[in-house]
C-alpha cells in the first residue's frame, strides 16, 4: 500500500486525464497521428492484397489490377508522408519542430530538410523540354566576321648603320648602288648585270672572299644569316613573258627568300622607270609595262614582313618617266643621284617585324 500511497498524485492524474479526453476531446488530439499510421502501416498490406487479387484474375486483367495496386500503394505512402509532414509543421510552436522548406541545391534538385536532425534527401525535379522549333520560322540569322583590316606600314628614319644586316640583290642598278650608293662597306651586295628573276638562284655570281670562285646566291643565303632583303630586279625582262607570268615568277622569289630567311623583312622595290625619250622608242621597255608590274609587285607587300617601296616619284618628272639629267642612258641613274635612292630608303624603314 506504501508504492500506492507514493503514486497517488501520478494515478491520480492519469485518471483525470483519461476521463478528459474521454468525455472532452474524445481522443482528437491523437487521432489525426493515429490514422496516419494505420494508413501508412496497412499501405503495403493492401498493395499485397491487390497484387495477390491481380494474380487470380488471371492474364487479362493483370496489368491493370497491377498499375491500381501500385498507384493505390504510392498514392498511400504519399499521402503519409504529406499528413506527417503537416502534423511536424503543426507542432513548431513548441521549440522541437520545424517548418520544411524546398532549398535550391545548385545542381537543378530540391533538397527537403526535415528539420529533426536527418539527412537532407534530394527530390530531382524533371527539366523542362525544349520548345520545339515551328515549321517555317526564320532562323538566327548568321553574323559573318569582318575581315582583318589592312595593316599600314610604319616607316622611320636611320642612318647607314640600319643597313648592316642588309643584303641588296638585284641587276646593274643594284650595282650602281653597291658602288656609288656609299654602303658598300656596309651591307652585303649579291647583284650582277642582266640578273632576272628566272636566273636569280642559279647564276653564280657571288664572290667567296679568298677564294677566286663564285657562289649562287641560294648557297650564299644559306651560307649567311640577314634581317634585311633589299630587292631591286625587273627591268630585263620586260621583254619575255606577261605581266602575269612575271609576277608569278617573283612570287615564287619572294617565297624561297622566306624560307632562306624566315626571320628577315622583305622590302620589294618598284621597277626604276626609264626617261620618257626612252619609252617612246617603242621596243619593249616602257614605262607603261613598268608600271603594270609594279602595280602587281605591290600587292605581294603585306605589311608583316614584306613591304613596297617605290622611289619613282622622287626621281621621276610630270611627264612620269625618269629626269632626264639623272641618268646617262635613260635607263641608270648617274652616280650623284644615286644618293636620292638611298636616302629614299633610310627614310622608309621598318624597325618592327609586324608577323
Amino acid at each position: 500500500m506504501k508504492w500506492l500511497k507514493n503514486s497517488y498524485y501520478l494515478i491520480l492524474l492519469v485518471t483525470v486525464g483519461i476521463v478528459y479526453l474521454s468525455t472532452v476531446d474524445q481522443w482528437k488530439v491523437y487521432a489525426q497521428v493515429i490514422e496516419q499510421v494505420k494508413e501508412f502501416c496497412l499501405g503495403d498490406v493492401e498493395q499485397e492484397n491487390q497484387k495477390k487479387n491481380a494474380d487470380d484474375s488471371g492474364p487479362g486483367q493483370e496489368d491493370q489490377s497491377g498499375q491500381d495496386a501500385a498507384e493505390s500503394g504510392t498514392g498511400n505512402i504519399a499521402d503519409g508522408i504529406g499528413n506527417l509532414t503537416s502534423a511536424t509543421s503543426d507542432t513548431a510552436d513548441d521549440g522541437q519542430g520545424q517548418n520544411m522548406a524546398d532549398t535550391e541545391n545548385g545542381q537543378g534538385q530540391d533538397v527537403v530538410n526535415a528539420g529533426d536532425g536527418t539527412a537532407e534527401q534530394p527530390v530531382t525535379r524533371p527539366t523542362e523540354p525544349a520548345a520545339p522549333t515551328e515549321p517555317g520560322a526564320p532562323l538566327d540569322p548568321v553574323v559573318p566576321t569582318e575581315p582583318d583590316a589592312p595593316v599600314e606600314p610604319v616607316f622611320v628614319t636611320v642612318e647607314d648603320e640600319y643597313f648592316s644586316d642588309a643584303v641588296f640583290i638585284g641587276d646593274s642598278r643594284t650595282v650602281g648602288m653597291c658602288e656609288y650608293g656609299g654602303l658598300e662597306e656596309i651591307s652585303t651586295f649579291y647583284a650582277s648585270t642582266g640578273l632576272t628573276v628566272y636566273k636569280i638562284f642559279d647564276a653564280a655570281i657571288v664572290e667567296v672572299p679568298g677564294q677566286k670562285k663564285k657562289i649562287t646566291i641560294e648557297d650564299a643565303l644559306q651560307e649567311n644569316s640577314f634581317a634585311k632583303i633589299y630587292l631591286m630586279i625587273g627591268i630585263n625582262e620586260m621583254g619575255v613573258g606577261t605581266v602575269e607570268t612575271f609576277t608569278e615568277k617573283y612570287r615564287e622569289v619572294v617565297e624561297h627568300l622566306q624560307e632562306l630567311q624566315p626571320d628577315a623583312i622583305i622590302y620589294i622595290q618598284g621597277i626604276i622607270k626609264v626617261t620618257t625619250e626612252r619609252s617612246d622608242q617603242g621596243d619593249y621597255i616602257n614605262n607603261e609595262g613598268i608600271e603594270a608590274r609594279n602595280l602587281e609587285l605591290e600587292k605581294l607587300a603585306d605589311n608583316r614582313s614584306i613591304f613596297y617601296l617605290d622611289v619613282n616619284p622622287l626621281i621621276c618628272d610630270e611627264t612620269g618617266g625618269l629626269v632626264d639629267s639623272y641618268t646617262f642612258d635613260g635607263v641608270h641613274l648617274k652616280a650623284k643621284y644615286i644618293q636620292i635612292w638611298k636616302d629614299y630608303l633610310k627614310e622608309n624603314a621598318v624597325q618592327i617585324n609586324f608577323s
